[in-house]
């Protein structure tokens, strides 16, 4: 498993359009003539939500394309190389990355979301961020076309931080490969995630967005984390026995799980409430007792719920996970990123707090 933010090395075109495993995944990407795009002519797309009523997910060409090649070209050929060989290739689409499933099940929800509500701007709205060279554009919008996404909103910052642009879309979400882009995002208030490729993506469901947190560090704060790398197990169980009723301070995900919590809502006002299309996991290695009461206590304080709640008790996440099968997993510890990922999950690590001080 390669797990380079910088460099992703992920296969995937082990996933098709929507995410599941393809009987022609061991194709390598573009070898079959019909990966050779005709000049872009995008059908008719649904118009977007405008972004103060939307929920916008940001997310970095890197990580919704497969775009590893490219780099290794830009790193041994420089930019003149890069840019010419974009140019000689701009026909051929990029094969999914590592949040292309994710995307595709964004789609999903909003196709049923605008059947139910058809006026309503309650919806997602992707926005692609690239710090490419214009001269990429035309690639990257083939490929759009090509995989039939729904993203009209575009970014080419060219080597200028993201965080402006992050903020003038109201963004709920930004996905990246870049770790100090992410540091930059959660450093101004803006839900952010580092995100990572295994080698072989998990099939994932193709009609039902699974979303799935850890809680310390992601959802609440890591005020009882510091309990616990400071003084132990015991103390850190007797600080969550004592403060079992007192809520948590959020994290810099709740914003992200509010806003699926809001949608979720809109399918039980019209009585689907169990066949909705949105599905949240809390995977912790907390464990049952006092300090698993503290996170339902905290969750009902603010109004939110996750559907299924999963308390490890110290218990690898990778295993737990490769049953839920969700489109995208996020956790403050790079150990319990690296062994979801090597179970096949796509793995985001949230780089806040004390354990990811540098």
């Amino acid at each position: 498993m390669s797990l380079n933010s910088q460099t992703l090395t992920g296969s995937g075109q082990d996933c098709t359009r929507n995410g599941s495993s393809s009987s022609s995944s061991s194709r390598a990407p573009m070898e079959n003539e019909s990966m050779i795009l005709k000049p872009s002519t995008p059908t008719r797309k649904p118009i977007p939500p405008k972004p103060e009523n939307a929920i916008t997910i940001a997310v970095s060409s890197q990580v919704l394309f497969n775009m590893e090649k490219e780099q290794q070209i830009y790193e041994q050929q420089g930019m003149e190389g890069y840019i010419k060989y974009q140019g000689e290739h701009e026909t051929e689409p990029f094969s999914p990355g590592p949040a292309f499933s994710f995307v595709k099940a964004l789609e999903a929800v909003n196709t049923q979301l605008r059947e139910l509500y058809p006026d309503s701007e309650e919806l997602f709205d992707v926005v692609l961020m690239t710090n490419n060279h214009a001269d990429v554009g035309l690639r990257l919008i083939n490929t759009i076309n090509h995989h039939q996404l729904v993203i009209e909103r575009f970014c080419m910052k060219y080597g200028n931080s993201p965080v402006g642009h992050l903020m003038a879309h109201h963004t709920n979400l930004y996905l990246s490969s870049d770790p100090g882009k992410v540091r930059e995002a959660l450093g101004e208030g803006i839900a952010a995630a580092t995100m990572f490729t295994p080698e072989k993506m998990t099939e994932v469901s193709e009609t039902q967005l699974r979303v799935a947190f850890d809680g310390d560090g992601v959802l609440f704060s890591d005020e009882s984390e510091r309990v616990f790398k400071a003084h132990g197990l015991d103390k850190y169980l007797e600080h969550e026995k004592a403060h079992e009723n007192e809520p948590m301070n959020h994290g810099p995900l709740k914003g992200f799980l509010e806003a699926l919590g809001k949608l979720q809502k809109k399918f039980d006002l019209n009585g689907q409430r169990m066949d909705c299309p949105i599905r949240t996991y809390l995977v912790t290695s907390r464990g049952a007792g006092s300090d698993g009461n503290r996170v339902l206590n905290t969750l009902r304080s603010w109004g939110l719920e996750i559907d299924e709640p999963v308390f490890l008790a110290g218990s690898p996440k990778g295993p737990m996970l490769e049953k839920i099968r969700p489109h995208i997993f996020f956790d403050d510890l790079m150990n319990h990123v690296k062994g979801a990922a090597e179970m096949g999950t796509v793995a985001c690590h949230v780089p806040y707090g004390k354990a990811n001080e540098i």
